[in-house]
This record gives C-alpha cells, sequence and structure tokens, in this order.
C-alpha cells in the first residue's frame, strides 16, 4: 500500500482511529496499554538498507520506482497521535487512539500499534479481574513460561502489573520495566536432593529471612508439620502448587498458627484464574497471595481482542472529509473523535459519548451525571515528538532518566487503571458480569455517517 500510494503522489493527511469492536465474554471493561511500546516505536522507527533491499527485491516490488526506496531510507514517522492514557478503562467502539500523519506513514504503523495495544490491553484486562476477584489479596504474574514467547512475557508482566498485580516472577521484566519481582522454587529443586528437609535448609540457607518454601513435591501436610518444627517463624511464606487449595489451606493455616508462625503467609498456584480464585475466597480458603501464570499471560479464556485500526477522515486541499466502511457486522463512523466521559454525583462513571474532535459535547447528557466530564483522549505525540507527560516533576529535582521517567509512567498507569476501576459501576465488576456500559455516538456523528452513507449509495 506504501508503494502504491507514493506511486500516485498520494501525500495526504489522514486520520485512523484504534479501537475495540467488541468485548470479550465476559469482559464488560478493558483496561488500556501498550502506549509506552507504541510510542517507543514511532518516535525510533526507520528502515535499514537491508531491509529497503529486501522489498526491493521482491518480485511484487518489481515494478516500483527506485524513487520509493529512496523514500523508505529517509522514512520516519511526523504524524500526530492522542490516545486515551495507559491504565483507562475503556469500552467497546471507542477510540483508543487516534492517528493523523501523511497518509503512508499512518499506513504503515498499523500492523505494529493493533499488536501492541491489543495484547497489552487484553492481559491488563485480565489481570484486573483476577486482582478484583482476590478481593484485596495480592496476585503475582507468573506466566512468562506459557506465553506465546519470550518478549510475550515480559509485555505480559508489564499489562499484568498495570492491571493490579503487585509483580511479576519475570526477572528481567523487573529490570527493564521496575516492575517488583517475586520469587520461589520449582519442585525439581526439592527432588534434586535425597531427603525434602535438606532441600529446604538448603533453600533457606540462601534465603534465610525471604524464602517461599514450596511443599507439596510429596505430602504436603507433613512438610508443613516438619518445617514448623525446625524453622517456626523463620519461614516467610509456604506455597501450594497442588490438591485441593481450599481444605490444604485450611490445615496449613492450623499447622502455623499453633506453632506461633501467625506471620508465616500462604501463597497459592496451580491453574488458577479469576473464578478458580473467586471461588476459593467465598469457600473460606486460607490463602495470603496467588500466584497467576497460564491464565493471565495468555488471557487464556479470550485470547485475542477484536482491534482494528480504521480509516476515518482524509485531508486533501485544506477540506477534511471523513471516511467509513459500511461492511456488515463491521461498519466504522467517519471524522476525528473525541471520547468524553461522565460522571454522577459520587464520582462514579455512567456513560461515554463519543463525538467529533471539533463538536462541542453537552454538559449533560446522561441521566444523573452532575455535569462533570473528561475528554478521554490527549494529545500524546506532535510532529513525531513524543508529549512529556511528566510535566508534574517539582522544579527542585533533578531530571530523570529515561528509565526513571519510563518506571515513573508505568507507576502512574497502574494508579490509574486502580482508580478508574474503583469509578466503575458495581455491576460491571463481577466476574460473571453480563452489564454493559452505556456509550452513545453525537448527533454530530451520526448526521456525518448518515450523509456519507447515502452518497456513497448514490455513487455504486
Amino acid at each position: 500500500m506504501a508503494a502504491a500510494y507514493f506511486e500516485n503522489a498520494a501525500t495526504e493527511r489522514a486520520t485512523f482511529e484504534l479501537f475495540v469492536r467488541r468485548l470479550p465474554e465476559h469482559r464488560s471493561y478493558l483496561i488500556t496499554a501498550g502506549l509506552e511500546q507504541a510510542l517507543d516505536y514511532l518516535s525510533s522507527l526507520s528502515l535499514t538498507a537491508d531491509q529497503i533491499d529486501y522489498v526491493r527485491e521482491h518480485p511484487s516490488f518489481q515494478n516500483v520506482s527506485r524513487e520509493f526506496f529512496e523514500y523508505l531510507a529517509q522514512f520516519r514517522f511526523t504524524g500526530d497521535v492522542w490516545a486515551m492514557p495507559e491504565g483507562t478503562a475503556a469500552f467497546a467502539m471507542e477510540p483508543i487512539l487516534r492517528v493523523t500523519a501523511p497518509i503512508i506513514e499512518a499506513q504503515i504503523i498499523e500492523t505494529f500499534l493493533l499488536s501492541t495495544i491489543n495484547f497489552q490491553t487484553m492481559i491488563a484486562s485480565k489481570a484486573a479481574r483476577i486482582v478484583l476477584a482476590a478481593q484485596g489479596r495480592s496476585v503475582i504474574e507468573f506466566g512468562t513460561r506459557r506465553a506465546h514467547g519470550t518478549e510475550a512475557g515480559l509485555f505480559a508482566a508489564r499489562a499484568a502489573y498495570i492491571g493490579g498485580c503487585i509483580g511479576t516472577s519475570n526477572v528481567e521484566a523487573g529490570h527493564l520495566f521496575g516492575i517488583p519481582t517475586f520469587g520461589t522454587l520449582a519442585h525439581s529443586f526439592i527432588m534434586s536432593f535425597d531427603r525434602e528437609d535438606d532441600a529446604f535448609r538448603a533453600f533457606l540457607k540462601a534465603f534465610p529471612k525471604t524464602a517461599t518454601v514450596l511443599v507439596d513435591t510429596y505430602d504436603t501436610i507433613e512438610a508443613v508439620k516438619r518445617l514448623a518444627h525446625e524453622f517456626g517463624p523463620a519461614i516467610s511464606a509456604v506455597r501450594l502448587d497442588s490438591g485441593d487449595l481450599l481444605e490444604l489451606s485450611k490445615q496449613v493455616r492450623v499447622i502455623l498458627d499453633e506453632a506461633g508462625m501467625t506471620e508465616t503467609k500462604i501463597f497459592a498456584s496451580s491453574d488458577l484464574n479469576e473464578n478458580r480464585i473467586a471461588d476459593l475466597i467465598s469457600r473460606g480458603a486460607q490463602i495470603d497471595s496467588f500466584g497467576v501464570g497460564t491464565e493471565l499471560a495468555t488471557s487464556f479464556d479470550s485470547p485475542a481482542l477484536s482491534g482494528v485500526y480504521k480509516l476515518a477522515a482524509i485531508e486533501r486541499e485544506g477540506q477534511v472529509t471523513g471516511r467509513i466502511k459500511l461492511s456488515r457486522d463491521k461498519a466504522s463512523f467517519p471524522g476525528s473523535k473525541q471520547v468524553w466521559r461522565f460522571t454522577d454525583q459520587a464520582g462514579e462513571y455512567v456513560g461515554d459519548l463519543v463525538t467529533l474532535s471539533d463538536e462541542d459535547p453537552p454538559q449533560l447528557h446522561y441521566s444523573g451525571s452532575r455535569g462533570s466530564r473528561q475528554a478521554l483522549l490527549v494529545p500524546v505525540m506532535k510532529e513525531g515528538c513524543v508529549v512529556d507527560d511528566l510535566r508534574d516533576q517539582t522544579l527542585d529535582k533533578l531530571p530523570m532518566s529515561a528509565k526513571e521517567a519510563s518506571f515513573a509512567r508505568l507507576n502512574k498507569a497502574k494508579t490509574h487503571a486502580a482508580e478508574e476501576i474503583s469509578r466503575l459501576p458495581d455491576e460491571l465488576l463481577a466476574v460473571n458480569s453480563t452489564a454493559s456500559y452505556p456509550v452513545s455516538f453525537s448527533e454530530g456523528i451520526t448526521a456525518a455517517r448518515a450523509k456519507l452513507e447515502e452518497q456513497i449509495t448514490r455513487s455504486r
């Protein structure tokens, strides 16, 4: 497409919008994530000589001019980007991100933006569900070994942290993103010793104050009894990874408490998800924290978002015209858009309104709203340069390093997500919620769409 645009001198600016057509099953909201990586990509995007030569030598490009490949050698992203900040609650058909740029630039970036935003938003949303199910108990992301590749594992850890997990078992994610890391031991460590107690002693020798001891390799109850007898309150936590977690947690809690180990925590793993965690808690499981792996890092029950990136407007000779898609079940709305969120008197979100970006929304749109509203799409990139979102640094502080700024933005996104979830209606937060949040489109958008649809129908 880039070559075809170039060969036909298509240099006009275009607006594309990234949105999710429909929420996955059992999801009543999304938590956005992945924007930081999207902006990193856009701000550094270029093509190497080797990459350009590969395209040049492809049989499909035999009739493409030399000038196109010269253009690729100088290619950079120079456009503007508006987006919902990471951690924002989002819903179907709302633009999460909006790009306005020369059409070739806006088109080339489509796949990366979709891959990055779709994946991390999917995982952050799954994490939020799991954390809510845990009802205040901590959740640690444990999923890299089951993720779809090591890079997916890294960004799953990042997104899960935004969604509410307190940390990850992925040490590289901690190194790259500043996420707190937590570790335990595998059954192989226990099995490498002739006696289970020798394995316990060896591990506690290395980690006397922080060890989470795995106790289910052979006989869970007997292992806990021996640990309590020999080490007592020195044990920071024990981990259950198999069997009946409900009954085992209750029995283990009794053993620990009777040994004076009231501060020793019980950590549970083993194919957990939000439904199983909610069930364990409702039945009185004595579990203090959860490690969630496969189900979280792959969003196992709903492993893909229907995120799309669609052309919304074209600017030619100073005139901007909307563009729409009319395909059945895949129709879109025209024009550059903004999303407005309305709240009630208690600060709870009551509904969203999608408008044209230059359209003034009504002060009161939803019943029960108090007139408070906020625009969700904010400028994050101008003419190819990232907009500084850490302007709230105090003047007496030294400038942050790039890594420190990245860590600060991630924690800001995590805090923002928690605030967003706290303001959503309760009916959206249940594990098996079927409730829907009201999202409507302004009269300006619906009128523009009707007009364009009529024009398209007449021209066919």
